[in-house]
């Protein structure tokens, strides 16, 4: 049995996709790019900025599941540009700081919705 999990403080799927599902006690958090849900904008000029905005809108989303960073299991981020990978460690770490961290995988693609420079998707148990 699938459960859809909705955030007001996540910006709301662009897509035929929900924010979240649980199923079997996992959570699947969709993609989060780095918009402001206050303004429906891109948030954030450098990769920085917006890695905080697409993880602040992770984090909203496992909070609307009963959920926090620290239940992680695997996340996949999608970088517009690699050279962007150890930049975007230094703000990732901040929120995946309690060990293990969780599993991950990165990849440079050739671009992500809105011209965004970051997308993070997270797998969470209870």
């Amino acid at each position: 049995m699938k459960k859809q999990i909705i955030s007001a403080k996540a910006p709301a799927a662009i897509g035929p996709y929900s924010q979240a599902i649980e199923a079997g006690g996992t959570v699947y958090v969709s993609g989060q790019i780095p918009i402001n849900t206050e303004t429906g904008n891109i948030e954030g000029k450098d990769i920085k900025e917006q890695a905080h905005q697409a993880l602040k809108n992770v984090g909203e989303i496992l909070k609307a599941a009963g959920l926090s960073y620290k239940d992680v299991v695997k996340t996949t981020c999608l970088l517009a540009d690699i050279k962007d990978f150890a930049a975007f460690n230094d703000v990732y770490k901040e929120y995946f700081s309690e060990k293990p961290e969780p599993a991950r995988a990165a990849f440079g693609v050739a671009g992500l919705p809105k011209g965004a420079l970051v997308e993070v998707e997270a797998i969470a148990v209870k």
